[in-house]
């Protein structure tokens, strides 16, 4: 259960209006070619799990655990959501939909330095 502190801080990462243009453009989950894993986790947690370590430039394995998300399954997200460019879509749906665009758009300049440092 998520104390009031980091409901908050979770709200301010992935506000509902930022969730509401984010999780149509989410990929469905799809079991680990390799079995075993655990069950699909609640994804707005992983999606804010993920912002976290993006904006904040922690480590994967730095992820807090009041986030209730494994750091190697954040990992595994913001991977297959970068391969099927899903930073640029939720700007362009943030833009599109009349949103300050300004959290998106740190959150896509965060994700692209990740995804070029990791190259």
């Amino acid at each position: 259960m998520m104390s009031g502190v980091t409901s908050e801080l979770s709200r301010r990462l992935v506000s509902d209006q930022l969730w509401d243009l984010a999780r149509p453009l989410l990929p469905p989950f799809a079991a680990r070619p390799q079995g075993g894993g655990t069950a699909p986790r609640d994804e707005r947690a992983v999606l804010t799990a993920v912002v976290y370590v993006l904006t904040s430039d922690c480590a994967w394995r730095q992820l807090p655990a009041m986030f209730g998300v494994p750091a190697a399954t954040a990992h595994r997200r913001y991977a297959a959501w970068t391969e099927v460019h899903l930073w640029r879509r939720l700007d362009d749906a943030a833009k599109e939909a009349g949103v300050d665009p300004s959290w998106t758009a740190t959150i896509v300049a965060a994700a692209d330095r990740r995804a070029s440092s990791a190259t």
